[in-house]
């Protein structure tokens, strides 16, 4: 487990036996407040809490900032990687967004292939970016 899913920023959604959470923390020391540049960290657990081998091929984000901005970002894999997990399984990263407002949401899917080749989506639910207030 990483951290807190209970934190009211992070998400977590179980779709097809698949838990992801997420828990995402400002970087102070990487922003740059006064020219509209704030940057989030995120760290992802993915779980197979089912019963099937499944691969992450894709991802798909959709992140909103404060301006009502809407950004879409879609790619292959995570970090470069294409995760294999057999039941029981998890795989964690983290990664980054910038944003040029001090708040922001992201949500999205990862796609999975199960060994007999069927696709699935599993759900990221949306979680929230916030720098500290001053």
């Amino acid at each position: 487990m990483i951290g807190s899913a209970t934190k009211p920023l992070g998400s977590e959604a179980t779709t097809h036996g698949i838990r992801i959470q997420v828990v995402p923390s400002f970087m102070d020391s990487h922003s740059d407040i006064e020219r509209g540049r704030f940057i989030f960290s995120y760290k992802i657990l993915i779980a197979n809490e089912g019963t099937e081998r499944v691969r992450l091929v894709s991802r798909a984000w959709k992140i909103v900032d404060a301006d009502g901005t809407n950004n879409e970002v879609n790619g292959p894999g995570v970090v470069g990687q294409h995760p294999d997990l057999a039941a029981g399984e998890t795989f964690e990263y983290s990664s980054f967004c910038p944003l040029p407002t001090a708040w922001g949401t992201m949500e999205g899917h990862f796609l999975f292939e199960r060994e007999d080749k069927s696709t699935f989506e599993a759900q990221v639910a949306r979680f929230y970016f916030a720098a500290p207030t001053t």
